[in-house]
């Protein structure tokens, strides 16, 4: 079971979602999409937000962290006992899973791409806010995965289609443009434009015309 968010922390609201138990945090770590939020050296959730497209990881406007942050500290047993706690949070692509971790347990590829946020105390009216957007559902997360691989696919063949294109046209509209340079002169150095300009076929008067 995934349980379901929405944050209206940002317009248009942000969609958020969680394992309901470290097991499902197992499948969401297999399946996840985009960023990962936990308490930092404590036992939490696994909170993810799924960003839209064109968004990033690092540029997630302050109020939504604020949200993710609380409804992560909020998902801690411990950490929602304690003041002063530090929720981590990575690009899901950054989670490093092998067999010796825990269920639920992971580390980090590149510890620079982990941002971290102090949450000096729980603020219920952000928890509460969440929590009556709570859903239940059971998805099956690696088909929403496997879909989701196909349209990033899809967008991308679709891209470089319309690059193609693009620089099909371009190679076209400067290939006539050179033609048209090359032949600029063309019809001035015609036969008949030549004739008209040679004194060769003049009659033997055509100097006079000029006395």
């Amino acid at each position: 079971m995934v349980y379901y968010y929405t944050s209206t922390a940002v317009d248009p609201p942000a969609y958020v979602y969680v394992g309901k138990d470290k097991f499902e945090n197992e499948e969401l770590i297999k399946y996840g999409w985009e960023e990962d939020f936990h308490a930092d050296k404590l036992s939490s959730a696994h909170i993810y937000l799924r960003l839209r497209e064109g968004e990033t990881w690092d540029a997630i406007p302050e109020a939504l962290v604020t949200d993710l942050a609380q409804l992560t500290k909020a998902n801690s047993i411990e950490g929602n006992k304690k003041d002063n706690v530090t929720i981590i949070y990575t690009p899901w692509s950054n989670l490093k899973k092998d067999g010796s971790m825990a269920v639920g347990q992971v580390s980090f590829k590149d510890p620079r791409k982990v941002k971290r946020v102090l949450v000096p105390q729980r603020e219920n009216p952000i928890v509460n806010r969440l929590n009556k957007t709570k859903v239940e559902k059971h998805p099956d997360l690696q088909a929403e995965r496997e879909d989701r691989q196909k349209e990033l696919r899809r967008k991308d063949q679709a891209a470089v289609q319309a690059r193609k294109k693009e620089e099909a046209r371009i190679a076209k509209e400067r290939a006539e443009k050179k033609w048209q340079k090359d032949h600029a002169y063309d019809e001035i150095f015609t036969e008949e434009n030549m004739a008209s300009m040679s004194n060769q076929d003049r009659d033997e008067g055509w100097e006079d015309d000029f006395m």
